[in-house]
């Protein structure tokens, strides 16, 4: 984790240095700022600066069948070790079902078939790594939006919430599970799907099975794998550690826009 953490940071610095620069220099003039309020100010920036690109709510760039890469890399876990993940597993993902609930009017459940019945998109994108690597996969799945409008987000909603089937520490209070969060304009953007085939084949375990995340114009630790029920909220209050996201709580930006 540690190595990431500090690659991230690295990459965000680097932004940084390039942001200032930009800027005119605005924040070399304080030089005592706290550097943990200097990333979350730039992250900031981005975010807010996508945010009036996106306003138009164009779309990631997309690719051809040519440009799919021939190794995509298994980044985080491979395979969540729960007995009850492997017994979904090992029935082919027959009994398990996707839970939409928190601020929604219809709280409901989908299964995998459900979800594969339902009106589908395919996307070639290219994913990045904030470990520095990229790659280019074609997905299919479900927009996001859909499965949120079924449900019929409440007015206080402004968050969504993956929870994860994957475990990447062993904690008492489950804060090792893994979760993620996005807001509602990348939720609704027609480039969110819950991918549940990458190249024309089932999801495998590895990247995700039964259906993952991708949200496109967000780094790679945003696309959250195992997704096991999805919630909306109204605040990361009462989320662990508070900032939204597995490795939020140990030091990542909430926003990762490219």
């Amino acid at each position: 984790m540690s190595n990431s953490l500090n690659r991230r940071r690295f990459l965000i610095g680097g932004g940084l240095g390039a942001g200032a620069l930009a800027l005119g220099g605005a924040y070399a003039l304080k030089p005592r700022m706290d550097i943990n309020h200097l990333l979350q100010s730039t992250d900031s920036l981005t975010m807010q600066s996508q945010r009036l690109i996106l306003r138009l709510r164009p779309l990631a760039k997309e690719f051809s069948d040519a440009d799919i890469s021939p190794i995509f890399r298994v980044n985080g876990t491979e395979a969540p070790d729960s007995r009850e993940y492997i017994s979904l597993h090992q029935n082919n993902f027959a009994d398990w079902r996707l839970k939409v609930d928190g601020l929604v009017h219809r709280p409901l459940e989908f299964s995998l078939a459900d979800l594969k019945a339902m009106p589908s998109r395919t996307q070639i994108t290219r994913h990045d790594c904030v470990e520095g690597w990229s790659a280019i996969g074609k997905w299919t799945g479900v927009p996001l939006g859909q499965l949120l409008q079924a449900a019929g987000v409440k007015t206080e909603g402004r968050f969504v919430v993956f929870h994860c089937a994957d475990e990447l520490e062993k904690t008492f209070d489950g804060s090792g599970r893994y979760y993620e969060s996005i807001d509602l304009i990348d939720a609704f953007h027609p480039q969110t799907i819950l991918a549940y085939a990458m190249n024309d084949a089932d999801l495998t375990v590895g990247h995700g099975a039964p259906i993952r995340l991708r949200v496109e114009r967000q780094l790679g630790y945003k696309q959250a794998k195992y997704v096991m029920r999805i919630e909306v909220v109204d605040s990361f209050k009462n989320l662990w550690g508070g900032k939204g996201g597995f490795w939020e709580d140990r030091g990542y930006q909430w926003y990762a826009g490219i």
